[in-house]
């Protein structure tokens, strides 16, 4: 996670990373388009507002736990529709 960090820092180009990890998509992204089911379509945006460079620290703060609930609840809507 922290390599993919770095490059994005050096190089700011726009990355497309799909994962089924809400924990590493909180830390990764600035924003993350949560999917539907099969058809996979996109169900909601959840902006990360989060600042940067992003460190383990990060991971333990009540903004990446209330991100985190966040992506879940959007998530578990989305597997519902």
């Amino acid at each position: 996670d922290n390599d993919l960090l770095q490059l994005w820092a050096r190089q700011r180009w726009t990355v497309v990373f799909v994962t089924h990890s809400v924990y590493e998509s909180v830390y990764l992204s600035t924003r993350i388009a949560v999917m539907t089911a099969r058809p996979g379509r996109a169900a909601s945006e959840v902006v990360i507002d989060a600042p940067a460079p992003r460190d383990e620290a990060f991971r333990t703060s009540p903004l990446y736990h209330e991100y985190c609930r966040q992506v879940s609840a959007r998530l578990a809507e989305a597997t519902r529709a």
